[in-house]
């Protein structure tokens, strides 16, 4: 039989030994579980709660409905070639800049709503479309010193035509959609266009 002092180092041994082994564990709610990954669907929640309310999910469509109004000649041009390759008919590789005006209506003389300011490259070899490239900078109401860009081809004066919104600034910052567009005056002086934008923006 163990003396005293062997039994208190016999229960001390033991003390220290026990709560290491799980299966003796007197507590067995008190250990440690090992943490685990939190789940795909978890973090997808958490994501969109807080692009909800930090307003970043807040994505809103606009459409908006105008008339482009070009003059090509005559001193009050709005449209002039800048670079041409050719003295025949042939217009492939001419490169055309405009600051045209953008009208409510297409009465010429309706309300100024903006600009539209850009550039167009003829870049087919048979027939008249072009590579486009344009800020539409709009100069009244709420929409004043904001702009959007777009970006595509247009088939010369047959259309309609399809162009990719890809930016914009002001309330259009972030900005992605299309605008639809239609000549529906054509003279030897200039051409008046119809616009529809469809746009998505967040401000």
């Amino acid at each position: 039989m163990p003396s005293s002092l062997e039994a208190k180092l016999l229960y001390k041994t033991r003390r220290r030994i026990l709560p290491s082994t799980p299966f003796f564990s007197p507590c067995p709610f008190l250990m440690a579980s090992r943490p685990s990954n939190p789940s795909p669907s978890l973090l997808f929640l958490f994501l969109f709660l807080f692009m909800t309310s930090s307003g970043i999910a807040a994505r809103k469509m606009t459409h908006l409905h105008f008339y482009f109004h070009e003059t090509v000649r005559g001193p009050g041009a709005t449209s002039i070639v800048v670079a041409s390759l050719h003295k025949n008919s042939s217009t492939f590789g001419d490169i055309h800049v405009f600051d045209n005006a953008l009208r409510e209506s297409a009465d010429p003389s309706s309300k100024l709503i903006g600009r539209a300011q850009g550039l167009a490259a003829s870049s087919s070899l048979t027939d008249l479309s072009a590579l486009t490239a344009i800020n539409l900078v709009f100069t009244a109401g709420k929409l004043n010193g904001s702009t959007l860009s777009l970006f595509g081809r247009v088939e010369g004066v047959t259309g309609p035509d399809d162009r990719s919104i890809i930016g914009g600034s002001g309330l259009f910052r972030l900005a992605r959609g299309y605008v639809l567009s239609r000549t529906v005056n054509a003279s030897s002086t200039g051409y008046i266009v119809e616009f529809d934008v469809y746009v998505k923006h967040y401000y």
